[in-house]
């Protein structure tokens, strides 16, 4: 072995980066601050930009359809790479890919914050998307290993999650103060001293760890294919915002990538050291609540997109008084997330995640309920802030929870890469659906004669209720189809060493 072999134990498999709670690394709690603390950059940096794209339009003379790929940019590529970006994490070494990708993600956002012309902005958020598909999923997937005892790693997990749920809601209020109160710059800039401290503080805290030596391999046509299946459909998705489901610009790439990630099945079943395992997805807990986290985060980001518009449109808020708008469902956000990380070991993940979506489905119905041309914030907008806030932080901890359910130290990096593409995937999905469904209802009921502000208002409520059913059918399906676990995850990798040095491993939940 390595000297980079030997920072964590091997599991009776043969994998790396497991080990019995007595073996839990003292640094492990500093090592989660410095992870989340990028964790909450990288998700902050998909809202943030939101508020100030009015700001940069005019400074970068950037037109309607360019502007668009200032957000999409980076989705594109974040969406598309994660699963790639979470298996070379659990390949090459997690702490390895982590940092290539903070390092990335840095020099962009600088590239970013520096552009004079549109093309350097777009390519620039290109590349910071790539960073996150390398640091997202190799972050998430440390945390099993730096966590081996499974009651602190359902905290260090709740943790995570927390900070996830605040972060998306923090980056409009960010956003809105410094483009404001400095410039809308800086909103790309401020990320590079947090870059540079993970640099410097992730080697002295963190072990590395990765697969066992002959699991190493790169499968060129699993990444291949699974990549560019993602990338195709996140993009066809994007295209769904300006253009109608049956156009080519839609159809091609989605069905392209359709085709890509069945022949990638079909590959990843015959090749014998494949890049994603299909056993991976045999476990009904994790499917499921990857497959939930599409709703919810298209509802979230569906919710931060028209909230914005709806108050600067119909309200005339300038971008710091739609930053502070959002700071109810910021702190409820995160109230909600640490009432989740008590909960859980209480009542178990499925009834947490029962609970979450159903309220939050509740919580998009009184949103849309308080949108008027003449409502005011305390009595109009703030309900729905505080109820969504509260139940989307609820959510967010659990979901983390049920996607590393059971996954082995092994696959803790593509584990992590699911879950981060499936949030990604939400995202588009709900910019792709629900908005364009809005701004469609708009478009035709003031073309017959309705006034602005009053088709705007009921357009967006439109959309909310529809995201709201949306997120009541995941409920319903958390309910039939969710195993019953606790938040305290199985871990086989732990329970068999912990076997081999004779101790007795803890009962699966």
């Amino acid at each position: 072995m390595t000297a980079v072999d030997k920072d964590l134990p091997r599991g009776a498999d043969g994998a790396e980066g497991t080990g019995g709670a007595a073996g839990a690394d003292p640094r492990r709690w500093l090592a989660l601050a410095v992870l989340a603390a990028m964790q909450f950059m990288l998700i902050m940096d998909i809202t943030v930009v939101n508020v100030a794209l009015p700001d940069i339009q005019s400074g970068l003379d950037f037109s309607p359809g360019g502007l668009a790929w200032v957000v999409n940019a980076y989705v594109l590529v974040a969406g598309g790479f994660l699963l790639l970006g979470g298996r070379l994490a659990d390949m090459f070494g997690r702490r390895r890919i982590f940092l290539a990708g903070v390092l990335v993600f840095g020099l962009a956002s600088a590239a970013c914050g520096a552009a004079t012309v549109s093309g350097t902005l777009v390519a620039s958020r290109f590349v910071q998307g790539l960073g996150e598909a390398l640091a997202g999923p190799a972050a998430l997937g440390l945390i099993p290993v730096l966590f081996p005892d499974r009651k602190e790693r359902m905290k260090a997990l709740g943790i995570w999650g927390g900070l996830s749920a605040v972060a998306g809601s923090i980056g409009a209020v960010v956003g809105g103060m410094v483009t404001d109160l400095v410039n809308w710059r800086w909103i790309f800039f401020i990320n590079v001293p947090i870059a540079v401290v993970a640099l410097v503080l992730v080697p002295r805290v963190m072990p590395e760890s990765r697969m066992a030596r002959d699991s190493r391999r790169l499968d060129t046509v699993g990444a291949v294919t699974a990549t560019g299946g993602l990338v195709a459909v996140v993009y066809g998705l994007l295209q769904a915002a300006d253009h109608s489901w049956g156009s080519g610009r839609v159809l091609l790439p989605l069905l392209g990538g359709v085709a890509l990630l069945l022949l990638m099945v079909a590959w990843e079943a015959r090749t014998p050291d494949p890049m994603i395992p299909l056993r991976f997805f045999t476990n009904r807990t994790r499917v499921t609540t990857n497959a939930v986290s599409v709703a919810i985060f298209a509802a979230f980001f569906t919710y931060m997109f028209l909230f914005t518009l709806y108050v600067q449109q119909v309200h005339d808020y300038s971008p710091l008084r739609t930053g502070l708008a959002y700071i109810p469902l910021t702190l409820t956000a995160l109230a909600g997330a640490g009432t989740s990380t008590v909960l859980m070991p209480r009542i178990g993940v499925k009834a947490v995640l029962t609970v979450a979506f159903s309220g939050a489905a509740v919580a998009l119905f009184v949103a849309a309920a308080g949108f008027a041309p003449d409502a005011s914030f305390a009595s109009g907008f703030l309900p729905g802030l505080v109820l969504f806030g509260f139940f989307n932080g609820l959510a967010y901890p659990a979901l983390v929870n049920g996607a590393l359910h059971e996954v082995t130290g092994q696959d803790s990096g593509l584990a992590s890469g699911v879950q981060t593409a499936m949030q990604q995937t939400g995202a588009a999905l709900g910019l792709a659906t629900l908005v364009p469904f809005a701004f469609r209802y708009v478009d035709d009921h003031v073309a017959d004669g309705t006034l602005p502000r009053v088709a705007q208002s009921d357009g967006y409520a439109l959309a909310f209720r529809i995201g709201a059913v949306v997120l009541a059918v995941a409920a319903v399906a958390v309910v039939v189809v969710l195993e019953k676990v606790s938040g305290e995850m199985r871990d086989p990798i732990a329970e068999a060493a912990a076997a081999a040095d004779g101790a007795e491993a803890e009962p699966r939940p």
